[in-house]
């Protein structure tokens, strides 16, 4: 039994999914940062000034605490509707399915380049086998 998840372990397709879920990781990563760190702060300045990441709603304050930010409002334990990092988790997914579609498209154009290449045929026969064959099938028809 050992042995057969060794071999299950160590099968190419194993290895790969594995690079690929790494690979995942630190693109999401990177598109984390380029969105929290590049894009939002552009916008949020081009919009008038918003911190999307500091973009919130209070739901329930029952002690009326002052809610400077949604750091304190966690501190605190206030309910909020955090309406900036949905933004920013919304932006983040479309970048990553962009990319993901340029992927399969380039994928799938490389399948159809493929497809596309000639099949090699059988060239056709010149005018002395076509003459051949008449005369061999012409002599096949004559009674003996």
């Amino acid at each position: 039994m050992f042995k057969e998840f060794r071999d299950f372990a160590i099968k190419g397709n194993m290895i790969d999914l594995a690079i690929g879920v790494i690979i995942g990781a630190a693109f999401g990563a990177i598109v984390s940062s380029i969105v929290d760190d590049i894009f939002m702060p552009l916008i949020g300045l081009i919009i008038g000034g918003i911190d999307f990441s500091n973009l919130f709603v209070v739901l329930s304050n029952p002690d009326n605490v002052a809610v400077p930010s949604l750091a304190a409002a966690k501190a605190a334990g206030i309910a909020t509707l955090n309406i900036g990092l949905f933004i920013n988790a919304v932006v983040k997914f479309t970048i990553i399915a962009f990319v993901l579609f340029l992927v399969v498209k380039g994928i799938n154009s490389l399948k159809r380049e493929a497809a596309k290449e000639p099949v090699e045929t059988t060239p056709a026969p010149t005018k002395e086998e076509v003459l051949l064959t008449e005369i061999r099938d012409a002599l096949r028809a004559t009674p003996r």
